[in-house]
């Protein structure tokens, strides 16, 4: 095992005190859960002088609606999510993403901000995210700013976080409730991996397709909506016909690569195959989780 490089450690008690470290200093890195950070630190990817660990920031950790929004703080656990009344009852589909997310001892460290900021196109939150439609406050030095999702990836690894700013809240909005949503994830085994394929769809119909969301992960630079295939289907009859119609189009909207975890042609034939799936499973009310 590599050894971790020597560095400064901070532990900030508020949201004020991080930023203030972060303008201070300009090599730092935030940490919180470090389940992605510290890995790459002892693959030598990142060899930071100085970490500002967030994690014990109260202000950051909490699940609660208000103001017509679920509200979640950026450091709190992928186990408190799990854990959480609110979550389970009105956005089931982020639930679900998590049970599949890692290990238990990945799940108590682990962060959804840390999960969302790390932008791996593998992350599992992010599909979920995306159907759900969340917006994210940012806070820096300058104030807070609140931006979609689908507007926070740049690409593998980049975000629109500027170097003192961090993630506070990841907010959603309360009446997707009321919609039928479904994960799903395709590995190489069914615990601690990263994902081949994930798709998170949430959807409200009867006879016909009122309102459907999809999202896909590791099958683009960045997590993504198929928006085509969403246009497609909207306002359709709920048929097998129209839902494999449908399911075609995403293989023309993902763009994923070949790497160790499977093919491009296996990515883009097994994306149509899992948002058919989870389409089938939302549609009869089914949750997966493993």
């Amino acid at each position: 095992m590599k050894l971790i490089p020597p560095f400064t450690y901070y532990k900030p008690e508020t949201i004020e005190e991080a930023i203030s470290l972060l303008d201070e200093f300009k090599e730092a890195k935030v940490i919180a859960g470090g389940t992605d950070l510290i890995p790459l630190i002892r693959d030598g990817k990142y060899t930071p002088q100085k970490m500002v660990d967030i994690s014990f920031i109260d202000e950051l950790n909490f699940v609660r609606e208000e103001g017509g929004y679920i509200k979640i703080g950026a450091a709190t656990t992928h186990s408190d999510i799990l854990n959480s009344k609110i979550l389970n009852e009105k956005t089931n589909v982020l639930v679900q993403a998590v049970k599949n997310l890692g290990s238990p001892q990945i799940r108590n460290l682990g962060t959804i901000g840390g999960n969302l900021c790390n932008a791996s196109p593998a992350a599992d939150t992010a599909p979920p995210l995306l159907v759900l439609e969340a917006e994210l406050l940012i806070q820096g030095s300058k104030g807070e700013r609140r931006i979609p999702v689908k507007d926070f990836f740049l690409g593998p690894g980049k975000t629109i976080l500027k170097r003192n700013e961090i993630l506070r809240e990841i907010h959603i909005p309360s009446e997707v409730g009321k919609m039928k949503g479904v994960f799903l994830k395709l590995g190489r085994r069914e615990a601690h991996t990263l994902s081949i394929v994930c798709t998170a769809v949430l959807l409200k119909a009867d006879t016909e397709f009122e309102d459907i969301r999809i999202a896909l992960g590791a099958v683009a630079p960045i997590p993504i909506r198929a928006k085509e295939t969403e246009s497609y289907l909207r306002g359709k009859e709920v048929t097998e016909k129209k839902i494999d119609e449908g399911t075609e189009i995403v293989k023309k909207e993902v763009k994923p690569i070949t790497d160790v975890r499977g093919t491009k042609e296996y990515r883009t034939e097994m994306s149509k195959v899992f948002v058919k799936r989870a389409i089938n499973k939302a549609l009869k009310g089914e949750v997966e989780c493993k």
